[in-house]
């Protein structure tokens, strides 16, 4: 039940590259199979403008979201609609039925706040709810059926960050208007849809409600055929005439809990009724003179970059390069440690005390650091005990949003595994997310992305579930320097790491930050899984001496991460969208 990921995915992302369109603010990667980013290096320039960019997972949302700002938008418009667009595009991560994260900066007041819209469990989820009747885990309840399903929180947050931070010149209707309109008039499948929707059949096909708008006669859309989704359409008109109580009460609430309950979950209209978005203040830190904002719990993202920002802190990272053996060593020491708080400390902020000043304090940092050989690794078994898990999926999308005005969205959003359930509530055309398997269905069990938690994490009614989702902004003398984030599970965190480290200790451009190739350790394996092409940069002496410390590399034969990015640069905004996948975009004006 569990080998529901297919890696093959991720092997075609890897094979896709950048290539200059007509603009130069304008830049899109296309398919290559024949080539991976080892060939890439120094051959992907950013795109470069001077007002505002976009950067997504999709070139359609990046389009209608360079449109906002071009109108006079902010950079939450420009989010908004984004967000919309992708439901439609990019249903494997973009959704209504799902949740997410928004770290926000607002420029003119100098604030940072951060939009929790996390999917929910139900009241009716207990503590018991995924186990057998043994009382062992039973992993297939959390990700096949419909007790999976968490209350969605994306209409609810997209509402709420227009309401709260927009910029007052945009209704909800005009900025999903676009979306609409790509719902009801279709959408060519090629590029990533095509191929998520081929590689996913089987997740898609076993729904009757979903195989109706992704097959034709019992076949899977293929390259040519168009997505129509007219329920979906007519959802998001729903939404766009009467707000977000038009998804949370009435016919379409019903419908979703309907869904839900009849996939053995146990979903009401009442749940979805009582879904908030909760508007918090950002995680901060300090790296280096930077300021980073990143997402608070229900995330350990933010609060696991700036205890990995601290630990790395007191090391001179830019000595030996940024694919040098001795700076692999200590960034996979530092994630080892952090993975391990993250079992034991995190869960729902509502349900459980994280400590969270002192996870994320220097003087945290300065006695992890102590506990860190520079010539040798530490066994994870040492560090704390655990179970060996499974490898991780991809799931989620991350998109970057930077406006002439100087405020910044970084916006992370998920379905939990590719197209969640795979669930479309009949007719509502949305998919439902499976992403109440992101608890710990007990205490040493991994979930589908490897991740081990304890009783911190535990599900429970109204509980939200520990996310790994990583939105983080820096700043520089309290102006916009860095937007990024990235899908990909337990690697989001290291994915991001690797981004900033990148700029900041080896003051990379954000295109070749982005193409570095990428590496993760979770603690539990005792291994680092890594990108192909770090063997190919490293080379075999220093894979050679990586070997001498101890480490264990698993090379996977597919690419980590999406890291659509945005830097300030002296030159001007400059965005990368990350040539892993097929169909990114980055865009400014």
């Amino acid at each position: 039940m569990r080998a529901i990921y297919h890696p093959a995915l991720r092997l075609l992302g890897i094979a896709a590259f950048f290539a200059a369109l007509a603009s130069h603010s304008l830049a899109q990667n296309a398919p290559d199979p024949a080539t991976d980013i080892t060939r890439l290096a120094g051959k992907v320039a950013p795109v470069v403008a001077k007002h505002g960019m976009v950067t997504t997972q999709d070139a359609i949302a990046t389009r209608v979201g360079l449109d906002v700002l071009q109108r006079g938008g902010n950079a939450v418009d420009a989010a908004v609609a984004v967000g919309f667009t992708l439901a439609v595009t990019h249903p494997r991560a973009g959704n209504l039925g799902g949740g997410g994260f928004f770290v926000i900066w607002l420029a003119e007041k100098k604030q940072a706040v951060a939009l929790d819209f996390r999917e929910v469990a139900p009241a009716a989820i207990s503590a018991k709810s995924f186990l057998d009747e043994t009382g062992k885990p039973d992993i297939a309840k959390s990700l096949r059926t419909g007790l999976g399903v968490g209350v969605p929180g994306s209409v609810s947050g997209l509402a709420t960050a227009l309401e709260k931070f927009g910029s007052g010149k945009f209704t909800l209707a005009e900025l999903i208007a676009p979306a609409i309109k790509l719902a009801r008039g279709g959408i060519p499948v090629e590029s990533d849809l095509e191929r998520s929707i081929t590689f996913f059949q089987r997740t898609l096909l076993r729904w009757p409600s979903t195989a109706k708008i992704f097959a034709k006669d019992g076949v899977p859309l293929k390259h040519g055929d168009t997505l129509v989704q007219s329920d979906l359409a007519n959802t998001l008109e729903a939404i766009a005439k009467r707000g977000p109580d038009a998804f949370y009460r009435g016919e379409i609430a019903e419908k979703i809990a309907a869904a839900v309950r009849a996939a053995d979950g146990v979903m009401t209209a009442n749940d979805l009724a009582q879904y908030r978005t909760e508007v918090l203040e950002a995680v901060r830190g300090n790296y280096r003179g930077y300021d980073v904002l990143s997402m608070p719990p229900p995330s350990s993202g933010g609060a696991l970059l700036i205890e990995l920002l601290n630990i790395l802190e007191g090391y001179d990272l830019s000595k030996h390069g940024p694919n040098a053996p001795e700076t692999v060593h200590l960034m996979v020491e530092a994630m080892k440690r952090a993975y391990a708080d993250r079992a034991e400390f995190f869960g729902d902020p509502s349900f459980v005390n994280v400590p969270l000043t002192r996870l994320t304090s220097k003087e945290y940092a300065a006695k992890v650091r102590a506990t860190i050989d520079l010539e040798r690794t530490t066994p994870s078994s040492k560090i704390r005990a655990g179970v060996t898990p499974k490898k991780e999926g991809d799931n989620t999308t991350h998109y970057s949003v930077l406006d002439q005005y100087g405020n910044a969205v970084a916006a992370t959003v998920t379905l939990n595994l590719n197209f969640g359930l795979g669930l479309v509530a009949e007719g509502t055309g949305v998919l439902l997310n499976n992403e109440l398997d992101d608890f710990s269905l007990a205490p040493g069990v991994p979930n589908a992305f490897g991740l081990i938690g304890g009783a911190a994490n535990a599900p429970g009614p109204n509980k939200k579930p520990l996310s790994s989702m990583t939105p983080a902004i820096l700043l520089k003398d309290g102006k916009v320097f860095l937007v990024t984030g990235s899908p990909g599970g337990s690697t989001i965190i290291t994915t991001v790491l690797r981004v900033v480290s990148g700029v900041i200790d080896h003051k990379l451009s954000v295109a070749d930050a982005v193409l570095l190739p990428r590496f993760h350790h979770q603690w539990m394996p005792d291994e680092i899984r890594a990108e192909r092409a770090l063997e190919h940069f490293m080379k075999p002496e220093g894979m050679a001496t990586l070997a001498r410390y101890g480490h264990k590399v698993n090379f996977f034969p597919f690419s980590i991460g999406a890291a659509n990015s945005i830097l300030v640069t002296p030159e001007g905004i400059t965005g990368v969208s990350d040539p892993r996948y097929i169909g990114t975009l980055a865009a400014g004006h």
